[in-house]
């Protein structure tokens, strides 16, 4: 790809982020966080914003050499707490109805060899000190969305195989696939897209399954759903009834489970990233929705302290069905990234669950959630469980057994 084609790849990227991801209004505030060196994208992402008619756009930069500089050689304390003025910063944002804009570009191994308990006890202080702001972002208050640019590591650990500036290129690549970017007219297609996932949504709504049952290699898995559980695609509207997109790309329909309602065992298909760690090939056992035993060939450590967050990370917060023939998953590329990975397979999530699926969730308080099944936890963590060999079937309340997935893709 020339350089021209890839500022006008880039450029047109940075419009579909700000039209489709956040849809920008009139004299609205912007919020993006992305990393230095990804800038020429956040500077288009800055100038697609003013000419959507924003108001302000403000911008939170990040480091990975400053980040691992900081694990290595700052003090424990500092792992401890999470600043109150970041807290009243993002609560401020919210407050005037900002959107919300994350720029996702770290390698997978940005904190390999990091003490654990460092990263634990930090990703536990953010947690805590962005409650206000989890709780805008997962009732819909406010639109945000999740993206992805090409950093060099993160290049080089998916396309191993090139040189440095071949991956950064191959990566790109795969972003704009993702996003549909060479559509014809990709908002567009983004909306036709949306059309769809909110078609398999409907079905799923109009069933009402009770009851989930995940059978596939290493996974025996039941899970109830919450009575007035709402299955949703990413798709979604803010207060102010104006339209956005959580995640690009998204191939996913997703509701909430049943707190207390999981039991069996699951095993991960695909690597997890977290914490700038990888944690691969685990496997998770259920009792009455709690996760009772942690085991992983890679990362045990990592993942024992994720469940260990506080009491809502042993539990379940999310269920996401996504088809094995799902364009991220037909690129065969593994992209050690939940942005993407989860998108080419079936998942769950350790953590808290969304109020916007739960019918009149959006509404209701912290206590009127929990009293209608809904976890809540200071994190939220999707890991991938599909594969070509998952089968899925729904059990409706009077105990008919109806196939959702055969073979790991939609049986009707």
């Amino acid at each position: 790809m020339t350089n021209v084609a890839f500022q006008s790849n880039l450029t047109k990227y940075a419009e579909l982020i700000v039209r489709v991801g956040v849809n920008v209004q009139e004299n609205q505030e912007v919020f993006i966080t992305g990393a230095v060196d990804q800038a020429d994208l956040v500077r288009l992402v800055a100038e697609q914003a003013y000419l959507a008619g924003a108001s302000n756009v403000h911008v939170d930069w990040t480091d990975d050499r400053l980040s691992r500089l900081k694990y290595e050689k700052a003090a424990d304390e500092v792992f401890t707490q999470y600043p109150e003025w970041e807290t009243a910063k993002r609560n401020s944002f919210v407050e005037r109805n900002a959107v919300f804009i994350s720029i996702v570009s770290s390698s997978p191994d940005l904190l390999s060899g990091i003490d654990s308990q460092r990263i634990a006890n930090f990703q536990k202080a953010a947690g805590q000190g962005l409650q206000a702001f989890r709780r805008a972002t997962q009732s819909d208050k406010v639109s945000w969305t999740v993206v992805a640019a090409a950093g060099k590591a993160w290049a080089s650990k998916v396309f191993a195989n090139v040189s440095e500036d071949e991956a950064v290129s191959q990566l790109w690549e795969a972003i704009f696939k993702a996003v549909r970017l060479h559509s014809d007219d990709p908002v567009k297609a983004w909306d036709e897209h949306n059309a769809t996932l909110h078609t398999k949504a409907q079905a799923l709504n109009e069933n009402h399954f009770v009851k989930l049952h995940y059978t596939a290699p290493g996974t025996d898995l039941t899970i109830e759903l919450a009575d007035k559980h709402i299955w949703v695609a990413a798709g979604s509207e803010n207060q102010n009834n104006v339209a956005f997109m959580a995640n690009m790309p998204t191939e996913e329909v997703f509701t909430v489970p049943l707190k207390s309602g999981v039991n069996g065992y699951v095993s991960s298909t695909k690597p997890l990233s977290y914490g700038g760690n990888i944690i691969d090939n685990f496997k998770l056992t259920f009792e009455a929705g709690r996760i009772v035993k942690v085991e992983a060939e890679q990362g045990q450590e990592t993942l024992q302290k994720l469940v260990d967050t506080d009491e809502g990370s042993h539990y379940l917060g999310e269920v996401a069905l996504v088809p094995h023939e799902s364009p991220i998953s037909q690129s065969n590329i593994l992209f050690y990234n939940t942005l993407f990975d989860e998108n080419a397979s079936n998942h769950l999530a350790i953590g808290s669950g969304y109020a916007f699926n739960i019918d009149g969730g959006k509404k209701m308080s912290s206590e009127e959630l929990a009293e209608n099944g809904v976890n809540a936890s200071i994190t939220h963590v999707d890991f991938m469980i599909g594969s070509a060999e998952m089968d899925i079937d729904g059990i409706k309340s009077d105990g008919t057994i109806v196939p959702i997935f055969r073979k790991g893709n939609w049986a009707f």
